[in-house]
């Protein structure tokens, strides 16, 4: 349970950038943008933080892509499904990183 509550300021922001910058897109190319540019970026870098601050979970990850899960059918299409496991490898990646550099700090 302790891990979870460490996990929650950062899964707010992911949940904040995976339902709030949907609402920003106007065309084709604004979705584009913000699916392939912003949201990965965001979720590498909150991802990193997370495992600065508090080493490597799986749980995070997994819970990235949970919370993902209901925007597609909010927002996009079921063509969008394979943005979930994108979106977790990139978090997995980003959080095995910062815990990377937790160890040598």
């Amino acid at each position: 349970m302790e891990k979870i509550k460490k996990m929650l300021p950062y899964l707010l922001i992911n949940i904040g950038m995976f339902y709030l910058l949907p609402t920003l897109m106007i065309d084709t190319g604004s979705a584009m943008i913000i699916l392939l540019i912003l949201m990965p970026l965001g979720c590498f870098l909150t991802s990193l933080a997370y495992g600065v601050k508090n080493s490597f979970s799986w749980l995070y990850p997994i819970f990235v892509m949970l919370v993902f899960i209901p925007s597609i059918f909010i927002f996009y299409n079921e063509s969008a499904f394979v943005y979930v496991f994108a979106y977790g490898v990139i978090s997995l990646v980003g959080s095995f990183l910062g815990a990377s550099f937790n160890r040598k700090i």
